[in-house]
């Protein structure tokens, strides 16, 4: 396997202002299983995960991110990294293990854009119910549930700075840059699409005045008819839904945007093209920013590019 560095998106933290309802809406209706309860937090993973958790909630006051990681290929990865992003010039924290649950050692730094981000190598792996001989295709009845999402695939997160924050993953992390949205007569970078793997993006970055903010976090599921089985599940709970369902230009992932109850927004998200090293990155510009961003109607939509947590 070729696919070594940094692996993929690994844990998204955010805020919520109501944890029985936030785990309403990620345990029963996204249908994550819950895999550990705190005082003020839950861990949860899609069924065909093999790591302990990919999505933690926090009550608080205020609804946002509170931090992404991203796991590393191993121990060795990890120091390497750690030293690189130093003598880049970022401050980098070293946060024992056990320092969060079920999760080896981690460092943590802040990007230009104003956001927390971890890596870490290591985590507790109880895998996704079918063994690892002879496993099938299927858990058993009653696992996949809900909107029937696979997996954690990605986030975007809105900050300023993105031109210097995507710097700093390509660079550094080695990411690639897929696709870029540019503003058409300054040339501006409004929004950038990373990935470290075949996907079209593991993770993206939108131009926003105020640094920090969270835009989605995105949950795949298998197939085109797999996103509009969420869609009904969104109808029947009556779930606040943002856009969708429609293709994006950019990625041309089948989509159906959603908030969860505190207003951070959800997305499902199936298809999209593989990404190599070799290809080119695709730039989109603002003469076409309603087919970039939604390629069906090519309606851009003011709250998908204005509400953030």
């Amino acid at each position: 396997m070729a696919i070594r560095g940094v692996l993929r998106i690994g844990e998204v933290a955010v805020r919520v202002l109501d944890l029985e309802a936030a785990t309403r809406h990620y345990g029963q209706y996204i249908g994550l299983h819950e895999t550990l309860r705190e005082k003020d937090r839950v861990y949860y993973k899609a069924w065909d995960e093999h790591d302990h958790h990919s999505v933690v909630i926090r009550e608080a006051d205020k609804a946002g991110l509170d931090y992404v990681a991203y796991k590393v290929h191993d121990e060795p990865t990890l120091r390497e990294l750690e030293e690189k992003i130093g003598a880049y010039g970022f401050t980098v924290t070293r946060l024992a293990a056990g320092a969060y649950p079920r999760s080896g050692r981690r460092i943590q730094f802040e990007l230009p854009s104003g956001h927390t981000m971890q890596l870490y190598a290591e985590k507790e792996r109880i895998g996704n119910g079918l063994p690892t001989r002879n496993p099938g295709v299927l858990p058993d009845e009653g696992v996949i549930r809900g909107m029937r999402v696979t997996r954690l695939d990605h986030v975007l997160l809105a900050g300023p700075k993105i031109t210097e924050t995507a710097k700093f993953f390509i660079d550094v992390l080695n990411f690639d840059l897929g696709e870029e949205l540019i503003d058409n007569d300054s040339g501006m970078q409004l929004s950038v699409f990373l990935c470290c793997s075949n996907k079209p993006h593991d993770i993206a970055f939108a131009l926003n005045e105020a640094p920090g903010k969270f835009h989605h976090m995105s949950f795949y599921v298998d197939s085109v008819a797999d996103v509009y089985h969420a869609g009904d599940i969104m109808g029947k709970h009556n779930i606040s839904v943002d856009v969708g369902p429609t293709r994006h230009g950019i990625t041309r992932g089948a989509t159906i945007y959603f908030y969860d109850p505190s207003g951070n927004r959800n997305e499902v998200f199936s298809g999209g093209y593989i990404h190599y090293p070799d290809h080119p990155h695709l730039t989109w510009d603002t003469t076409q920013l309603g087919h970039a961003a939604f390629a069906i109607d090519n309606q851009p939509r003011p709250s998908f590019f204005n509400v953030v947590t």
